[in-house]
């Protein structure tokens, strides 16, 4: 989870400078990462629920969502369905008794090395 946290991170810089291409992979490597704990972790020795059956249920719509935003480079329909997206995560989190775990909308930029604008045209 914590490379899906970053993805989540990734996602935000990238959607908040209107850099759509790199959004939509950032989408993709986190509906991976989705992917890859229901299908690795199914199961939690501390959630009541089974995770395979809780994640995709809760995250469905937000993902589609930011699908639709980022396919019309839309601003205020990513910014929310990023934040439907992250209640979406601290939902799951709650219900798989991990709420201890909150993320939220960044605020800083943790990658220095990355730059989130869009390529300049023609690039």
């Amino acid at each position: 989870m914590s490379l899906n946290q970053m993805r989540h991170a990734k996602l935000w810089l990238a959607g908040e400078a209107g850099n759509w291409k790199l959004a939509s992979y950032e989408l993709d490597e986190l509906e991976e990462g989705f992917h890859d704990v229901v299908e690795f972790h199914p199961t939690h020795k501390d959630s009541p629920v089974p995770i395979a059956a809780v994640m995709p249920e809760i995250t469905g719509v937000p993902l589609k969502k930011l699908h639709a935003a980022i396919d019309a480079k839309n601003r205020d329909d990513f910014t929310a369905a990023f934040d439907l997206l992250t209640h979406a995560c601290n939902s799951c989190h709650q219900a798989t008794n991990f709420g201890f775990n909150m993320v939220k909308r960044p605020t800083a930029n943790a990658f220095p090395n990355q730059d989130f604008a869009p390529p300049a045209e023609g690039k």
